[in-house]
């Protein structure tokens, strides 16, 4: 079990990536939640099988209308007892 902060940059408001982030964690098992920022990124903490993640964020990546053009990933500790993916 792993778990990620991501903060994503490019054409990532406006297009549905929250929205899409939560259905594909949800679709592969990952917890953590999902947040517009000011000035025009978003951030994600994701928790799950280090595979299960990989394929969020190929799915994000390569998602209809998102352009990530760069990220910048930490590995958190993995948090017990969280259940699902939430969008702020």
């Amino acid at each position: 079990m792993i778990r990620r902060r991501i903060v994503f940059y490019g054409t990532v408001q406006g297009v549905g990536f929250r929205w899409r982030a939560r259905h594909l964690a949800s679709l592969y098992g990952c917890t953590g939640w999902c947040r517009n920022e000011w000035d025009g990124s978003v951030v994600m903490e994701i928790q799950g099988d280090a595979a299960a993640v990989a394929r969020v964020l190929i799915a994000l990546e390569n998602g209809r209308f998102i352009e990530v053009t760069r990220m910048e990933s930490r590995e958190l500790e993995a948090l017990e007892g969280e259940r699902d993916f939430r969008t702020e």
